[in-house]
């Protein structure tokens, strides 16, 4: 049990019926299962059973609330989603009841608390409430059992429901972390949409006024130009004409560019896309214009270069730190990472086939020991980038 995986998702996002249908079902409901069947089961452990019938209420109850996965939900109405935790509290009641009310089994009373708290409604949470209030008012009117013969329920139990709250806090956890992966990714595309949109603002602009007055005015020009009579005149006013043109063409190139530039995969996503896969994974920085820095090819010769060397660097370490720096004249990707004991001589070993490939791909790479591993950085110069040398097979 202590593998599986709680999806936690807001009802409202689910269709009718959720939980108790929908994708992710089995993942919902197999951890509870098995703490509810395990409880049931425990009943014959000291001190035994108190009350046969309670025992078959129980067992009752049990059943209805696994037959419940198989109702019609996208047929009912949506606020009988709420009867299933309470009729599983209700089986609680009846455990208790069966074992005594000093057996330890009462902790189950945490399954139907902990299902609609990641579950369902906030409503239906309250109701489970109030539930558990007036079990525990009945419990408390029912004769007690010897305690000391609870201690293994009690582990048993504890420690099952233990599990159980640790699965689901860590669904919940993964749950958060791709809520956060994918603002990220929403956030970057809203950035792109919004760089679109001013582009298409400033191009309808320029074609409105802007453009079209330079364009009125180079026409003015070549045509007065044509009635000019001293040759030194008519060719001042004909380069004038001339440096017109040119600034539309810088003017057309300047806005329409910007739509090349959007196209195709920046080199920073394919860098942190490269290194999501890493365990643990590394802390990543950029400096200067990195995704603007190296053509399409040099920007694919890096990549493939790093993925290479992660590949032969994660055998023998544990990666640190990715950092990629766009300066002047070249683009330097730099990797840190801390060897393994078992790997100290891999410098030694394996830094002619990091050297070979990056020859190939027209870049260099230094290796440098550092304290407790080694650092390996990678240049492109971004002039030659994406012209000399084979790219690295990725």
């Amino acid at each position: 049990m202590a593998s599986a995986v709680v999806p936690v998702t807001s009802p409202d996002e689910q269709p009718p019926g959720f939980p108790f249908r929908g994708p992710g079902l089995r993942a919902r409901a197999i951890p509870f299962a098995v703490v509810a069947v395990l409880a049931e089961i425990s009943l014959v452990l000291p001190p035994g059973v108190q009350s046969r019938a309670a025992v078959t209420v129980s067992i009752v109850l049990l059943v209805g609330v696994a037959v419940s996965f198989a109702l019609p939900w996208g047929r009912l109405p949506g606020w009988l989603t709420a009867l299933v935790p309470l009729v599983c509290t209700g089986w609680v009641l009846a455990l208790i009841l069966a074992a005594g009310a000093t057996s330890g089994v009462g902790i189950v009373i945490l399954i139907p608390l902990v299902w609609t708290a990641l579950f369902h409604r906030r409503w239906e949470s309250a109701c489970i409430v109030a539930a558990i209030v007036a079990v525990e008012v009945i419990t408390s009117l029912v004769p007690t059992a010897v305690a000391d013969a609870v201690i293994i329920r009690r582990v048993l139990l504890w420690g099952l429901l233990g599990a159980l709250i640790s699965v689901a806090a860590h669904g919940l956890r993964d749950r958060v972390a791709r809520s956060r992966r994918d603002a990220a990714v929403l956030q970057e595309q809203l950035r792109e949409a919004t760089v679109a949109q001013d582009r298409d603002r400033i191009a309808a602009g320029l074609q409105d006024e802007v453009i079209q007055r330079i364009f009125a005015a180079g026409l003015n020009l070549e045509s007065a130009a044509s009635q000019i009579a001293q040759p030194p005149v008519r060719r001042r006013v004909e380069a004038a004409a001339t440096d017109l043109d040119q600034a539309l063409r810088l003017i057309r190139d300047t806005v329409f560019g910007l739509e090349h530039r959007l196209q195709g995969r920046r080199l920073s996503e394919e860098i942190l896309e490269l290194c999501s896969g890493l365990s643990p994974v590394p802390e990543v920085s950029f400096t200067g214009p990195v995704d603007g820095a190296l053509e399409p090819g040099g920007r694919t010769q890096l990549v493939a270069l790093l993925r290479e060397a992660l590949a032969v660097i994660g055998q023998d370490a544990a990666l640190a730190s990715i950092g990629v720096t766009a300066g002047d004249a070249a683009c330097v990707a730099e990797i840190e990472a801390t060897l393994l004991r078992h790997a100290v001589g891999w410098t030694a070993r394996d830094s002619d086939v990091l050297r070979e490939q990056a020859a190939q791909a027209g870049a260099s790479v230094d290796i440098v020991p550092v304290p407790g591993g080694v650092r390996f950085a990678w240049r492109l110069p971004l002039i030659t980038a994406g012209v000399h040398g084979p790219q690295a097979t990725p």
